[in-house]
């Protein structure tokens, strides 16, 4: 229970940090969307989840629609649909459009996390073994997604100067920052999810051990 309650109040203050870097950022830069991006699907939403996994509040494995490969799929749907260079634009320029695309990013990031953490019993092993594809899946495609922003020859998002965190970059340096914070903390997370619940299934000792 205290495990339970550190995580959502940790998970809560990731959420809050990445909002209002959010609120507070260059709306234009790629690097800090990409950061506020990421601290919420890979920080938040896994630490949200583990604090509502197997609870009252799991809406995903208590509904025993949304299994992990699905979850997968949409969350492979919300990132990449909201990295096509229209709708950046759109999420830059209005504060109606950028609110919708972080709660896109937040339920994606919940119904995926949840779903690979959630269920009692029997139904929680097998979600471990589905979780584990789903989670290496995501960590695959967010690093196809993040290899071809930094590779790309032109940027995809804007021409011009901006500035993050009061450093001037150029449109293609931006990105090419953006893409690298997707590599190395999206990618790197979701991969070390699907490891670890694949540790956690052929060694079902440790999670009995730890209180699962």
């Amino acid at each position: 229970m205290r495990f339970r309650k550190a995580c959502l109040i940790l998970g809560c203050l990731v959420l809050a940090a990445a909002w209002i870097t959010l609120i507070l950022g260059n709306k234009e830069s790629f690097s800090i969307h990409m950061i506020v991006h990421m601290a919420v699907v890979a920080g938040a939403a896994p630490l949200l989840a583990a604090g509502l996994a197997g609870g009252r509040c799991d809406f995903v494995s208590r509904g025993r629609v949304l299994t992990p490969l699905l979850a997968s799929m949409i969350e492979l749907v919300v990132v990449w649909g909201w990295h096509s260079p229209a709708a950046r634009d759109l999420a830059a320029g209005s504060a109606l459009v950028r609110g919708l695309e972080q709660l896109s990013f937040l339920l994606a990031g919940l119904i995926l996390w949840l779903s690979c953490l959630g269920g009692a019993g029997d139904e929680k092993e097998s979600r471990r073994l589905a979780g584990t594809l789903g989670l290496l899946f995501t960590s695959m495609h967010m690093t196809l997604l993040g290899a071809l922003l930094s590779l790309s020859p032109r940027p995809l998002y804007g021409d011009g100067e901006v500035t993050c965190f009061g450093v001037p970059l150029s449109a293609g340096q931006d990105q090419q920052i953006g893409a690298v914070v997707m590599l190395l903390i999206g990618a790197a997370v979701y991969l070390a999810g699907g490891v670890a619940l694949l540790g956690r299934t052929l060694n079902p000792s440790t999670a009995r051990v730890s209180g699962e």
